[in-house]
């Protein structure tokens, strides 16, 4: 089977707040974590849940994976390649902050062996990354991409943030015009969420701000399709457009496409259908593990065959190319039209999704109604 690789690097210099990924400031902690996690590298290859898995992707997540230092991270790429089977041309991402790259550091990546990039830019406008609690500015931003661009990489990916408290239309269309000037392989472009327990949330329940209404949000969606479609980009996931459709995010469309994926590190997730495993979320709790030689591994979950209809449905959903009415049929052994035609003819009728033979997909308004969308799909089992 072919399979992904996350690796979920905890650290980062401050944490953003509007974040609720796992991340930890104590740098302190990076070389203790890095052995922890090439433990874990070895462990996980002497287990079963992937015995005779291919690899075509690694993906470098955090947390801001560059304030490690290229040392540590080389010792860790090693340990990969050492453990798992690659398959030719396998995709291997790190994603960055511009607050914390350089040009020496981005090319000892490209030696390293990574052929892809995405640099959290959230905006190129001051204000917004002030608001954002990002440590770059707006000239930052600009220079990593141009950084990367310069160091060897031709894979850049780049994302933004919209629906900000009192952003205006222009100011949206300003960042996504500087975006497509600096030509990035991949832009995504995700709508600013108040996760609970976050310190933007916190500020939000407060009455510190307001944050734009549906219609506000729902044009702000609208206008980043309709400017970076014009300009080639393929909108092929709500919040994601590439140049190119071998440019889409391997990593991502595995994980949309129930692919399984090997989590490793403190909060990561492993999928082996119809598996699903979380680590321990904690750095420290981490380290212990892997030094008594422990699995790192704190909750498993099973779904069942009602869950992993529910969530096939939810992820084909987001996908402009929606769901194959075969692909669903064989994995599945059940009659796609048969369960779904009515719930398809009304959403077909009403213009919130496209239905052929091959399956349906949603239309540009279905991607803003998806989550209605897939619940109505689920009531219909």
């Amino acid at each position: 089977m072919n399979a992904g690789i996350y690796i979920h690097i905890p650290f980062c210099i401050r944490k953003c707040p509007y974040c609720d990924f796992y991340s930890s400031a104590d740098l302190s902690l990076v070389s203790a974590f890095a052995d922890a996690l090439i433990d874990e590298i070895r462990m996980a290859a002497s287990g079963g849940d992937y015995a005779g898995a291919a690899f075509d992707s690694i993906y470098i997540g955090g947390g801001t994976p560059t304030v490690m230092d290229t040392r540590s991270i080389a010792r860790i790429m090693a340990a990969v390649s050492n453990a798992f089977v690659m398959l030719p041309g396998v995709e291997i991402t790190i994603e960055a902050n511009p607050a914390t790259l350089s040009a020496r550091q981005l090319t000892d990546l490209r030696g390293i062996g990574f052929n892809r990039i995405n640099i959290g830019l959230q905006s190129f406008d001051d204000a917004n990354l002030d608001f954002l609690g990002r440590l770059h500015n707006g000239h930052d931003a600009v220079s990593a991409v141009y950084m990367a661009e310069k160091s060897g990489f031709e894979n850049i990916g780049i994302d933004l943030m919209y629906g900000l408290p009192e952003q205006a239309p222009e100011n949206w269309q300003k960042d996504l015009e500087t975006a497509v000037s600096l030509s990035p392989a991949h832009i995504s472009c995700y709508m600013l969420t108040f996760e609970p327990g976050t310190a933007m949330d916190n500020a939000r329940k407060s009455g510190r701000f307001k944050i734009p209404g549906d219609e506000a949000q729902s044009n702000l969606f609208r206008m980043a399709d309709q400017v970076l479609t014009r300009k080639g980009y393929d909108h092929y996931e709500i919040s994601n457009f590439a140049r190119d459709t071998h440019l889409r995010s391997r990593h991502n469309t595995g994980y949309w496409n129930n692919r399984p994926y090997l989590g490793l590190g403190p909060a990561a997730h492993s999928y082996a259908p119809p598996v699903r495993k979380a680590n321990v979320r904690s750095v420290r709790r981490y380290i212990g593990r892997m030094e008594a030689g422990k699995s790192p591994v704190e909750s498993t979950e099973t779904l069942d065959l009602q869950q992993q209809i529910m969530e096939a449905i939810y992820l084909g959903l987001r996908q402009a190319d929606g769901i194959c009415s075969a692909d669903f049929n064989t994995r599945f052994q059940a009659d796609f039209f048969a369960i779904f035609s009515d719930v398809i003819g009304r959403f077909v009728k009403e213009g919130y999704l496209a239905a052929d033979s091959r399956g349906c997909r949603p239309t540009l308004s279905g991607m803003l109604m998806q989550e209605s969308l897939a619940a109505a799909f689920i009531a219909a089992l």
